[in-house]
């Protein structure tokens, strides 16, 4: 998945400032260059898309660098194009084995039964809570 953006550029006293027209208030800066800010972007693209994917609304498609050209809050500033795996957005339910010792395997259940999931249920919950 390729999301256009807009880049305003930076100078010894100003950071480097990336807006992402297709996700509205997804924007990220770096003050060492253009490709920490590039790096910056794709973090918050991926975080952008994991917090409305898990509010259950829809993620916007991109769109061309063209549609948003015409935008003249942008004059000035440098277009590019930020690649991110399209695999953050799929919700298939995968079947996987893990190993852990039966004491952790056993304090996992129980945490589990406690707020009334299943293990996988828990383990999902956990993993979206950290927000790695």
């Amino acid at each position: 998945m390729r999301y256009p953006v807009v880049i305003e550029p930076g100078d010894a006293h100003h950071a480097w400032g990336v807006v992402v027209p297709d996700l509205p208030g997804c924007f990220s800066a770096a003050d060492s260059g253009l490709d920490e800010a590039l790096e910056n972007t794709k973090e918050a693209i991926v975080a952008w898309i994991e917090a409305v994917m898990d509010n259950g609304e829809e993620v916007p498609a991109p769109a061309s660098i063209e549609k948003h050209r015409a935008n003249p809050e942008y004059a000035g500033w440098i277009w590019a194009v930020v690649e991110i795996d399209p695999s953050i957005l799929d919700d298939k339910i995968e079947r996987v084995n893990i190993t852990l010792p039966r004491r952790v395997l056993a304090r996992l259940d129980a945490k589990a039964r406690a707020v009334g999931e299943t293990r996988s249920g828990y383990i999902a919950k956990l993993a979206l809570e950290a927000r790695v």
